[in-house]
């Protein structure tokens, strides 16, 4: 059953030493004041997902009344919050360190818009393929063809998008960022 599930060893099922990683809860607006007034370089995080607050419109599948909860403000006032959580979280990134954006939205205003803004304004930010490891997780044959998740504008690193209809999925977005 393990090579029908993808897993080549056992290394997926151990569990991650708790030395190895955190997890702090609060407004991710106010990360930088983790890092205690010192630079990202020295006291930065090798990873930092950023779950972001969206309209939740990639659920409604499982949640169709919320179609009727939602109105065009909705994504005017998430916006900002979205590329502010995302700019807090390059803030608190070391150099080299990933940062992956993602929402369970598949509206291009809370998923690339909000991306390819704030890489506009970092130079210290590069978009790098996210559908490389997504592939590499995913069950054999799972992604091909027809339900290649891939998004790639003007030839540059892929985001994932994944869809109800062709992934069996709720509409997850998936970006990773690096930090130069």
């Amino acid at each position: 059953m393990g090579s029908e599930m993808g897993i080549r060893d056992g290394r997926a099922l151990r569990p991650v030493p708790a030395r190895a990683w955190e997890v702090r809860t609060g407004d991710g607006r106010e990360a930088a004041a983790l890092l205690g007034g010192r630079p990202a370089a020295e006291a930065g995080f090798d990873r930092v997902l950023v779950d972001a607050p969206c309209t939740g419109l990639g659920a409604l599948r499982r949640r169709p009344e919320s179609r009727w909860r939602r109105t065009p403000r909705d994504l005017a006032e998430l916006g900002p919050l979205q590329r502010q959580l995302l700019r807090a979280a390059a803030d608190v990134t070391r150099p080299g360190g990933l940062i992956a954006y993602v929402t369970c939205s598949p509206h291009a205003a809370e998923t690339l818009a909000v991306v390819e803004d704030v890489l506009r304004e970092r130079a210290d930010l590069e978009a790098v393929d996210a559908l490389g490891p997504v592939r590499e997780a995913a069950l054999p044959g799972a992604l091909e063809g027809e339900c290649d998740p891939g998004l790639s504008r003007d030839g540059g690193p892929a985001t994932v998008q994944l869809w109800p209809h062709v992934h069996g999925t709720d509409a997850m977005f998936l970006a990773l960022l690096r930090r130069r």
